[in-house]
């Protein structure tokens, strides 16, 4: 008896719950992070920050294609063509290496940016959310179809730039 009880009320609750009117939002949370001011800084930043070591790189890559082009001239000794294949095997390695660590450099430098701008995105929408009436928010990529009205993606890009504002020497 009380399972029948406890089944009806559930009904009923869901019902009533059905009839309300609720209110969704649907945002993009990629793009709303992406498009931020202070996203658009820290890409900046880390582009400027890394571009002597990426400089470096493409000196290498040079410097590694001179050391082919030489090999496959035919111009040279035994001896210089020994040489210069040991020192074409000791720059790629060191090109393999410095490349590695500017990747995992950069990788961890843009999650860090990522994750911190994540959080305060996560703040924007629960505030813009409760501004605007909102009962749910659910980011567009799990959604199969909404109507264009419920986006907020721009609202929130706008929140989160008024929240975090990007200053010159802020990072």
């Amino acid at each position: 008896m009380h399972r029948v009880f406890r089944a009806a009320f559930l009904v009923v609750i869901t019902a009533a719950a059905a009839a309300a009117q609720v209110k969704i939002g649907i945002i993009n949370s990629a793009q709303a992070i992406s498009s931020t001011e202070e996203i658009k800084k820290a890409q900046a930043d880390l582009e400027a920050k890394f571009k002597p070591r990426q400089d470096e790189l493409t000196k290498l890559q040079s410097d590694l294609q001179n050391i082919q082009t030489q090999l496959q001239g035919g111009k040279l000794s035994p001896q210089g063509e020994q040489e210069l294949n040991a020192e074409g095997t000791r720059k790629q390695r060191e090109f393999q290496r410095k490349e590695q660590d500017l990747r995992d450099d950069v990788d961890r430098e843009r999650q860090d940016v990522l994750s911190r701008a994540n959080g305060r995105m996560q703040d924007v929408i629960k505030k813009l959310a409760a501004e605007k009436g909102l009962d749910a928010v659910f980011d567009s990529s799990t959604m199969l179809f909404f109507k264009p009205t419920m986006e907020i993606t721009q609202d929130a890009v706008a929140a989160y730039d008024k929240a975090y504002p990007v200053t010159a020497a802020a990072k």
